[in-house]
């Protein structure tokens, strides 16, 4: 019986379809599995004064009540703090100056939430 022969081309088109399906699983399966970490949003609308900066101190997402975190200055009456990796709730209290605590009690915002604060200052 006559051996079959396959062309160059008709090879290589089975090659590229073969690698074409492998990848296309390969990818699905990774976006599959990827999980979304949440973000937790803190805003802070106030008047620090000229020259001032903002901070927040607390427990959770990588805060401290030792020594607090400056806030970025959105706008001279807007300040915020974004965080990733957080478990459970985040409990905070903003300061000016990393020394000058704000009025009342923490506050509290759960992972994956936006708190909105108008802290005061004695």
């Amino acid at each position: 019986m006559p051996e079959k022969t396959t062309s160059k081309k008709a090879v290589k088109k089975a090659v590229k379809k073969v690698a074409a399906k492998k990848v296309a699983k390969k990818v699905s399966t990774q976006k599959a599995t990827a999980v979304k970490t949440p973000t937790t949003h803190i805003m802070a609308h106030v008047d620090v004064g000229f020259g001032n900066t903002l901070y927040i101190r607390g427990e959770g997402a990588g805060l401290s009540w030792e020594k607090g975190i400056a806030l970025q200055n959105l706008t001279p009456y807007e300040w915020a703090f974004t965080c990733t990796p957080a478990r459970g709730s985040v409990m905070f209290k903003f300061l000016i100056n990393d020394t000058i605590w704000a009025e009342g009690e923490n506050l509290t915002v759960a992972v994956g939430e936006k708190s909105i604060s108008s802290p005061t200052f004695f």
